[in-house]
């Protein structure tokens, strides 16, 4: 199926989509961004489940989003640092076996019964995440012609939706037991000394999905030890040159790849804030039972799957700067709405960002590594600890939302961003435009 959808992106185009003999590797890496899209958005399920389970607040829940991101910003120059010496494999291998490790610690976490607990195999799982966004992303670019990279990371990216709406209906499946007490009820339970099996009987719940993500990760590490990988761009420059030239310093005297770091911590912060808190968006202004509104979160991932797909077809005709400048200026307009109206109309809103917001981590990661040469593994590390703005802006929505009046207005967040989006993907057109006749 992937082989056929990618000689369908091949017709018509002056480059082929991957370089010839390259196939298979493509295909298992490209698998790789349907694996870490399970466990993003089982998080956006965590959060309400935790909420129950610890009888936390959104503050205290959105922790989940920040112990998850900590993992990739840590871990994304030591992932570098290790692919440089070692090569992409030994990174994604590395990854794979992290991210076992962390899924598996969710069965002890279940059984102590701790919140911290749970927080700690987050980050493991995210360090084994950081090794493999921070190997795939770049690899996937370097993989054929330079004239066709965004295009091919927007279609090895648009598998990532794909997972995430597995994660999401797993969640909403297996995790949410659809038992929502009110207020007299949990003081009914405590009475008679039944609250506290209530409590772990919700904390179980998450454990199945997480073991079973555990032994797909090992059975993926097994694969990739068979499988030979080829040199590819960066690796290939460093295996005949043994030197970076200036070092990562010289990537602070690039504007275009800074301004690529800041779009994409700011992109990263409105994706997770907005599903984050789009089943209490959906609850809060829409009187939606949790199961509904974690189906309705499915169906933006699903809107999302379809902008990746779509994107990678119109990205064979459009320039992706150009592309993005549009789709962030029309995802302004919808936060907009959901925080003025917030209602049916806003979740509506906020339900079709998830498809205009699809193209913009390929397309930004993709923009930023242009024109970096034997830097591109560096400039990778850097574009993938941006994905710390999951950390650092979802306890922000959920402070804004706790100290104003509802949960639309912690959406300005997202508004921020794309407003600066729009502005970078601006900024890069004009930079096309100037660079060949200073080439």
């Amino acid at each position: 199926m992937l082989a056929s959808n990618i000689a369908i992106e091949n017709e018509g185009s002056g480059q082929p989509l991957v370089a010839r003999g390259q196939l298979l590797q493509f295909s298992l890496v490209t698998s790789l961004f349907f694996m870490w899209g399970v466990p993003n958005n089982l998080n956006d399920v965590l959060i309400r489940q935790f909420m129950k389970s610890f009888a936390l607040n959104r503050v205290e829940a959105g922790l989940v989003q920040s112990a998850f991101y900590l993992g990739y910003f840590f871990l994304a120059i030591p992932a570098a640092l290790i692919m440089r010496r070692k090569g992409y494999k030994t990174g994604l291998i590395t990854g794979l076996l992290l991210f076992a490790t962390g899924a598996a610690l969710f069965w002890p976490a279940a059984i102590v019964g701790r919140y911290w607990f749970f927080l700690a195999a987050l980050f493991v799982i995210a360090s084994g995440l950081s090794f493999l966004e921070t190997a795939s992303n770049p690899f996937i670019t370097q993989m054929g012609s330079p004239s066709t990279a965004a295009r091919r990371l927007n279609f090895s990216q648009a598998f990532n939706p794909l997972g995430a709406i597995a994660g999401v209906l797993a969640g909403t499946i297996f995790i949410f037991s659809g038992i929502e007490l009110t207020s007299a009820q949990i003081a009914a339970q405590k009475a008679v000394g039944t609250y506290a099996a209530y409590l772990q009987h919700e904390t179980m719940r998450v454990v199945a999905p997480y073991l079973v993500l555990a032994a797909i990760a090992l059975t993926l590490a097994v694969i990739f030890m068979r499988t030979r990988f080829p040199e590819v761009g960066s690796d290939a420059e460093e295996a005949a040159s043994h030197v970076e030239s200036g070092g990562i310093g010289a990537l602070f005297r690039r504007p275009h790849f800074l301004l690529a770091v800041f779009a994409q911590f700011l992109y990263v912060g409105a994706q997770v804030g907005t599903w984050s808190y789009f089943i209490q968006y959906v609850q809060e202004y829409t009187h939606q039972p949790e199961k509904r509104a974690g189906l309705l979160l499915t169906g933006t991932l699903v809107a999302f799957a379809v902008g990746r797909f779509s994107a990678a077809y119109l990205l064979k005709s459009l320039d992706a700067a150009k592309l993005m400048t549009i789709y962030a200026a029309i995802n302004s307009l919808l936060v907009a709405v959901a925080i003025v109206h917030p209602g049916w109309a806003g979740m509506w809103a906020v339900f079709l960002t998830s498809f205009f917001m699809s193209i913009m981590f390929p397309t930004i990661f993709a923009l930023g590594l242009e024109d970096l040469g034997p830097l591109v593994k560096v400039g990778g590390s850097l574009l993938v600890m941006a994905i710390v703005g999951g950390a650092a802006l979802t306890p922000m929505m959920g402070w804004i939302s706790q100290h104003s009046s509802g949960i639309a207005n912690a959406y300005s967040v997202p508004l921020f961003s794309y407003v600066v989006i729009a502005l970078f993907s601006w900024y890069h057109m004009r930079r096309s435009v100037r660079r060949p006749a200073a080439d």
